[in-house]
């Protein structure tokens, strides 16, 4: 029978730090991950960790939960000094942490993988006691949630909530957010702030880990920059600005941050698409895509904008519609049929289906234009091969001293740069980009949004498909809005606001939708 540690009401919220680190260093071979970093967590309290990819953040989470040991320095719970040896360590400690990609078991319900940490389980199943103490957790969460949903079903969201409410199962006093939003759409992250509020009520302390400096001022109290593996500054979001923030995490100021883009002078229509359907997925998407412009796709998760770039690419092709690209009706059945008619696909999961990680980078780069580079008897050029490349770092800023080493050894931003490159190298006319900069720096994120508008500037016609509003508003010459799989109207970006984008996103009526 399962009788799962709940904690009674409010905890009491008390002064002294749960978690300190003091003067923590970590070192892997010739490179300082984290130097000297000293940090106290409240009870309570948010407490955002923001830096640029290699600053640090990662190591600090896996220092915390016990995946790695520190070199230096010693941290504290509850003002004693003790070692995280291990995940199930932190766990003894009220330490847990939820990421950006949920880590749920789909063939079991909800209630049974809420508890599937425990260890009293025994060989009797009380199931009864069990849906009961789920609905318990899940409620105090301020959330609807059905124990005895299997978890194949749930959303991205749902499934964080599971993992929330499996560290609550366990009293979890210190619980680590690491980029929980990057994969949410806006009602998403709503109910998230929601129960991070909750948690605050109970005494938990958040630590919370994002590139989205608007998700840090709506719900940080406290705020912590690293910047390569050393602790810059921390303060109250009270005495905190976005262009403070930013200059401490690049150690310069990014005065274009956030600005609109004025929106491209159009060039003569590259594609048109009507009627565009694939039966139980999406229908009668329809649109013209013109030189030189940036289309941006928006909506909520769920809304299958996603899918609509999946068949203009050809891997999951319409099952009806019309397609014209440059005045020539085409068929796209597969991702070569897509890049005969010089169409390029950035995926939103570079390390899942955009890189071979494990292999360099001037052969990642090559990938699709294998045939330039053959020789007699079908070998490489190798020396052409890393030419290239070296042309794409040097072109693309990527931030690595050669293009021999792996793409997995690459930050996140460096390596968007490089599947950015391997598809510009098929020179495209039309480039799709599915969120371009999900889970990137600030620095990073800075540097893509300049080279999408640049390419734009150069003729080529861009699709962007993102959840992130201010970076649709940022980019975007027209707004194409879906909902479930259907479009519910193209903005202007002269019109286009986050009210009226996200009432057509949720089924309202907008104004000046065309």
């Amino acid at each position: 029978m399962i009788s799962p540690p709940l904690a009674g009401e409010r905890s009491t919220i008390v002064s002294h730090p749960i978690l300190e680190l003091r003067h923590i260093s970590k070192s892997f071979g010739m490179t300082a991950a984290m130097a000297d970093v000293s940090i106290a967590i409240l009870p309570g309290q948010v407490h955002a960790i923001v830096g640029e990819n290699g600053a640090g953040k990662s190591t600090l989470i896996k220092i915390l939960t016990g995946v790695h040991q520190p070199d230096e320095g010693e941290m504290l719970v509850d003002g004693k000094q003790m070692q995280i040896r291990s995940t199930e360590d932190a766990q003894k400690h009220g330490i847990a942490a939820i990421f950006q990609e949920p880590m749920v078991f789909p063939d079991l319900d909800v209630a049974e993988n809420i508890f599937i940490s425990h260890h009293n389980l025994g060989l009797v199943m009380n199931w009864a006691t069990q849906y009961q103490h789920a609905n318990e957790i899940i409620a105090r969460l301020g959330i609807t949630l059905d124990p005895r949903r299997l978890a194949n079903g749930l959303t991205l969201a749902e499934q964080q909530t599971v993992e929330i409410a499996r560290a609550l199962s366990l009293n979890v006093r210190a619980l680590i957010m690491d980029e929980p939003t990057a994969s949410l759409s806006a009602h998403e992250v709503d109910r998230l702030v929601q129960i991070v509020e909750a948690l605050k009520m109970r005494g938990v302390a958040v630590i919370y880990i994002s590139h989205r400096l608007e998700e840090i001022f709506r719900i940080a109290d406290t705020v912590t920059v690293m910047r390569d593996g050393k602790h810059i500054s921390t303060k109250p979001i009270s005495q905190v600005t976005q262009q403070g923030m930013v200059r401490d995490m690049v150690g310069r100021s990014i005065n274009h941050f956030s600005m609109k883009v004025a929106a491209n002078a159009h060039g003569e229509k590259i594609l048109s698409v009507r009627n565009l359907t694939r039966d139980g997925v999406f229908s009668d998407v329809s649109f013209d895509l013109h030189i030189g412009e940036v289309l941006c796709f928006a909506g909520l998760i769920g809304s299958r904008r996603t899918d609509v770039g999946l068949a203009l690419f050809g891997v999951e092709p319409a099952t009806s519609g019309y397609i014209e690209v440059a005045r020539q009706p085409v068929t796209i059945d597969s991702p070569q049929s897509a890049l005969k008619y010089l169409i390029a696909y950035v995926s939103e999961d570079r390390r899942k289906f955009g890189l071979a990680l494990n292999m360099p980078i001037f052969a990642n780069i090559s990938l699709p234009s294998l045939k330039k580079l053959l020789r007699l008897f079908g070998l490489i050029d190798r020396k052409a091969e890393i030419a290239m490349a070296e042309s794409h770092r040097e072109r693309l800023s990527i931030r690595t001293p050669n293009v021999t080493i792996d793409v997995g050894k690459l930050s996140g931003g460096n390596q968007q740069k490089v599947m950015l490159a391997k598809w510009l190298e098929t020179e495209p006319r039309i480039l799709i980009f599915d969120e371009p900069t999900r889970g990137i720096d600030i620095g990073a994120k800075t540097e893509v949004h300049n080279i999408i508008r640049e390419l734009a500037i150069r003729g080529v016609a861009i699709i962007v498909i993102s959840s992130d509003l201010p970076e649709v508003l940022m980019l975007a010459d027209r707004v194409l809005v879906m909902r479930e799989g259907r479009q519910m109207g193209i903005f202007d970006i002269s019109e286009a606001t986050q009210e009226n984008i996200m009432a057509l996103a949720t089924g309202q009526t907008a104004a000046m939708s065309q």
